[in-house]
Order: structure tokens, then C-alpha cells, then sequence
């Protein structure tokens, strides 16, 4: 195990963001027969083997958020992660809508608009809970997330510490298990039974990396791994389609859950942290607009070109110009969008924070001076009564330095020093 005095960005947690991302594209590209008209197990019989378990990059998702959200919350507020959140996901989700919209409409080879009506839903990021369909199908993950975002909420409201989150793995285990069982819509929805293994386990993951492995933590993994095996079937089913997943074996969906959750854990024991590789930093940064962008764009592409561009070439094409648009947003449209968004609601939050804001100064209107010799005295105008001294949150404490990408520099303290109180950032 690595010192506790590790503050190295954790390079390797954004590569494995990168292929978590790129075999999701390899999975939609290679073996979904829409964008080429048929089974695509004639045009690439070796690689259609292996694209057909691609769609297990989104299990990797959830596990690697679980582990950076955990990160990021730690001695923040809930407005604090709000606008973290809000800022990060927004603009690129925002144009990935937009242009999707845009081919989809134009060119309805792959999918076609449910009107207008719900592109416009589909802006809010809420159209997974009022039955709207997405513009894009890849688009579900994000409503996962903003549940988790939400539930993570709750810990940082009442306090993000070490304790806290044990008691929140412990809660949300239980109700991700029982929740089918009492048949109780709501709770199985936030509860996410079928995603819920990845994302506590990342938070586990992440206790073991800020403080240091134990039995606790292990027992948590160790169970999110068995509970995540619960809907393997179901996630063939519904990926593949029901008749292809029934002729599949169930183990390589197992073996790959079970590398992701051993990739995690190399991560949080230190065993990659001599590698300091910048560029993995720069490609980790594509992943969130290449997911955007990538599946009915990419698709109809290929459907419009696969007559005349050999499969092999096409596929590496149209990934390669998927993640140079991938750059192009991220580079001027999250960076200089998400900065601007982030100060903003900084602003409003603080107003929150302070109460109500007053109102603009009004300049008195000018009046007559007093004669020479008069007793008056010019009106005084009343100051403002002072506010109650509040206590200082956390983040006054700490000005806010959450990068606009979760940063994975997560150093780790010995367990039972001040920052399981909550009161240390990583920075």
C-alpha cells in the first residue's frame, strides 16, 4: 500500500474513464446491426464477439463516479455541489442535445424526433422520470446519475465524514435490496437496485484510498460485487435484446464487472500511482461530450457512408471525428461555459446564504441647504442592522476549488485525523 501522503492526481482513473467510454463507441458501432442494416456478426466476426459486451463501459461509469463524487463532496455544501454539478454537466449536455436534435432531424435513418416538445424536456436532463422520451438513447445514464447526485446530497447536507458515509452505504444497500421486495415504486427507483453495487462500491473504494483499507470497507465491496451480479440477465437482455442475451454465456459479463471492480481497487491501494501520464488527464476530459455525441451522430454516419468506406476504416473514422468534436466542446463550450455558469450561481448561492439581498443604493434626491445659523441638522439615514453572526460553513472556511473536472488528487490522511471530521479538503 502507498503512503498516506499521496497527492498526485490519479492519472489512471481518468484512462480507465477513456475506455470505459471508448467500448461503450466500440459496443454501438461494432455490434449493434442499425447503423449497417444487419447483423453485424458477418461484417466483423472476431471484433462483433467482443463489441457485444461493450455496453459494460456504463457499469465502469457508475463505479468510477461513485469513487469521484465521494472525492469531490468532501467538506463542501450542498449548494457548493450544486453548482460543482450543474456547471460540469450542463453545457456540453446542452450542445450534444442540440446537435444530436439537429442530424436526427434532418437525417432520420437512425431515430427519428418525438417533436420538438421533447427536445426541450430533454434540456432539463429530467425526461428519465415524466416518461419523455430521450433524443438520445444513451441519454438514461444521465437521470441514474442525477439520482445518485441527489441521494449524495443527503450525506452532504447532514455532514460528509467518514461515519456518514459508512451509514449511507449501510442505507442504501438495504433499500436497494428490499425496496423490489416491499414493492414500492419511489423507493425502487432512487434506490437504483440494479446500479446501486457500482456506485457504493466506488464510494468504498474511495474511504480506502482517503484513509486506508479494513474490513468494513471490504465487506462493503465485497457485497456491491455479489449484488451486482443479482441483474446480469436483465442487463443482457435489455442491452442485447432478450433472444441474443438467452443464446450468450452470463460469464463474460461477470469477469468484466469483476476486472472494473479490481481496476477501482488498484486504483484506491496506490498500485498505479507512479504512472504520471498528462495526456490520460487531456483524453479523460473528452469522455463526458464523446458519450454525448457519439451514438446516433456517429450512426447515421455510418449508415450514410458504409456503402462506400470499408466497416474497419469507417469505424475508426467516425470515432476519430467523434472525439475531435468531443475536443472542440469541451474546449469551447464546457471550459468557457461551465466557468461562467459556476460563477454565477457562486453569486446566487451567496445571496442565498446571506438572506435576502437588499436592494440597489438610491441616491437621495438633492435638497435645499439649510440657512446659516438654523438649529437643523441634516436627516441622518439609518444604517442597515447587522446581521447575526452565523457559524462559518465549510467552504467559507475553504474557498471552493473543485476544478471544473473533478480532480482525482485525493490525498489520505491516517484514519482518525481531523478530515474525518469533515473538515479537511482534498485538495
Amino acid at each position: 500500500m502507498a503512503g498516506s501522503g499521496r497527492g498526485n492526481r490519479l492519472y489512471v482513473l481518468d484512462g480507465l474513464r477513456l475506455f470505459a467510454a471508448l467500448i461503450v463507441v466500440f459496443y454501438h458501432y461494432v455490434a449493434l446491426a442499425k447503423p449497417w442494416g444487419h447483423s453485424t456478426a458477418t461484417i466483423f466476426p472476431t471484433a462483433h464477439k467482443f463489441a457485444q459486451f461493450g455496453w459494460l463501459g456504463v457499469e465502469i461509469f457508475f463505479l468510477i463516479s461513485g469513487f469521484v463524487i465521494c472525492m469531490s463532496v468532501w467538506g463542501r455544501t450542498v449548494g457548493d455541489f450544486a453548482v460543482s454539478r450543474l456547471s460540469r454537466l450542463f453545457p456540453a449536455y446542452w450542445v450534444g442535445i442540440l446537435l444530436t436534435a439537429l442530424v436526427v432531424k434532418t437525417w432520420p435513418v437512425i431515430s427519428s424526433l418525438d417533436g420538438w416538445s421533447s427536445v426541450i424536456t430533454n434540456l432539463t436532463m429530467l425526461q428519465g422520470g415524466n416518461n419523455t422520451p430521450p433524443v438520445d438513447q444513451v441519454y438514461w445514464t444521465l437521470f441514474v446519475e442525477l439520482k445518485f447526485y441527489l441521494l449524495m446530497a443527503v450525506v452532504v447536507f447532514f455532514g460528509v465524514t467518514y461515519r456518514n458515509c459508512l451509514i449511507f452505504c449501510g442505507v442504501w444497500t438495504a433499500f436497494a435490496a428490499l425496496g423490489p421486495v416491499l414493492n414500492t415504486p419511489l423507493i425502487t427507483q432512487m434506490a437504483m437496485p440494479v446500479y446501486a453495487p457500482f456506485f457504493i462500491a466506488g464510494i468504498a473504494f474511495y474511504l480506502m484510498r482517503r484513509f486506508r483499507p479494513n474490513a468494513v470497507l471490504w465487506t462493503i465491496v465485497v457485497f456491491q460485487l455479489l449484488l451486482s451480479q443479482r441483474y446480469v440477465e436483465y442487463r443482457m437482455a435489455v442491452s442485447l435484446g432478450k433472444e441474443a442475451a438467452e443464446a450468450l454465456p452470463t460469464w463474460p459479463v461477470r469477469l468484466v464487472i469483476l476486472l472494473g471492480f479490481a481496476a477501482v481497487a488498484a486504483i484506491a491501494l496506490g498500485v498505479f500511482d507512479r504512472i504520471q501520464w498528462k495526456w490520460l488527464t487531456h483524453a479523460g476530459a473528452l469522455t463526458y461530450p464523446l458519450y454525448l455525441i457519439h451514438m446516433y451522430i456517429g450512426m447515421t454516419l455510418i449508415h450514410k457512408l458504409r456503402d462506400r468506406v470499408p466497416a474497419p476504416l469507417l469505424v475508426v473514422s467516425v470515432t476519430a471525428l467523434m472525439m475531435l468534436a468531443a475536443w472542440l466542446i469541451h474546449r469551447f463550450v464546457e471550459r468557457p461555459a461551465g466557468k461562467w455558469i459556476q460563477k454565477a450561481l457562486k453569486r446566487g448561492i451567496q445571496d442565498v446564504r446571506e438572506g435576502t439581498p437588499l436592494p440597489a443604493a438610491r441616491r437621495p434626491a438633492p435638497s435645499a441647504a439649510p440657512a446659516r445659523g438654523s438649529a437643523a441638522a441634516p436627516e441622518r439615514v439609518p444604517a442597515p442592522a447587522a446581521a447575526p453572526p452565523q457559524a462559518t460553513a465549510p467552504a467559507e472556511r475553504d474557498p471552493d476549488t473543485l476544478a471544473f473536472f473533478p480532480s482525482f488528487d485525493s490525498p489520505r490522511p491516517p484514519l482518525g485525523s481531523s478530515s474525518e471530521t469533515g473538515s479537511r479538503t482534498p485538495s
